[in-house]
């Protein structure tokens, strides 16, 4: 693994890791909560870098598969897989949203614990 390499899973138990804590290193100001982290942080670090080179390509498939070796139908591939992770994070959140809003409707959570929950995946 690279040294920048980043999992958003524990690897001791597999779980989802939380960003709970965010300090400036200047003045020492913190922040601490459940911090989400944002969707393209949470791509695999090879799709992470697979953006940043599309995107220091100004969008053109042609020069990535010109810097990457590699024809343009795998690039265009390789995009279409980052963007079906995306899809997947979307899809996981509203499944999210439907599981609180059906919690509530069964009584099992308060209409607060539901806005709470909701208002945590936005």
């Amino acid at each position: 693994m690279g040294k920048d390499h980043f999992s958003k899973n524990c690897q001791n138990c597999g779980c989802e890791l939380h960003i709970t804590r965010m300090e400036c290193d200047s003045c020492g100001l913190a922040v601490e909560g459940n911090l989400e982290l944002p969707r393209l942080a949470r791509l695999s670090a090879e799709d992470r870098e697979f953006i940043e080179l599309f995107l220091l390509s100004a969008g053109s498939l042609k020069e990535v598969g010109k810097i990457l070796d590699l024809s343009y139908p795998t690039v265009r591939n390789r995009l279409d897989r980052v963007i079906a992770h995306l899809k997947e994070l979307d899809r996981d959140r509203r499944k999210e949203r439907l599981n609180i809003i059906h919690k509530l409707e069964r009584g099992e959570i308060t209409a607060e614990d539901a806005a709470r929950r909701l208002a945590k995946l936005s």
